[in-house]
């Protein structure tokens, strides 16, 4: 871990497209996949992601904002989040069965 990373509470595991899982513990190691092995180079969520995790490395940013905007970036390419800790506002809550 580098000095300037900022660790999050709950680390994110993601399901790869090729159908590996790769889990990620800090705002660099999100933004390193962003940058250097990202599979969609564009999109809204995306480029929120970067600037996110760029802004907690530089301590602009809370870290769970970050995280959030990973999670966001991941669902927008087709890399769910799995696991615990990983609901977020970007999701959709599941529909509750209702009664007729």
């Amino acid at each position: 871990m580098f000095i300037n990373d900022v660790p999050w509470r709950v680390p994110v595991a993601i399901h790869l497209q090729c159908g590996l899982e790769r889990t990620f513990h800090t705002a660099f190691d999100a933004l390193d996949f962003l940058e250097n092995e990202w599979p969609l180079r564009h999109g809204e969520r995306y480029d929120r992601a970067i600037d996110k995790c760029r802004g907690a490395i530089s301590r602009a940013v809370p870290a769970e904002v970050a995280r959030e905007a990973f999670i966001a970036a991941c669902l927008e390419a087709g890399m769910p989040a799995v696991g615990r800790g990983v609901a977020s506002r970007t999701e959709v809550p599941p529909k509750t069965a209702t009664k007729a």
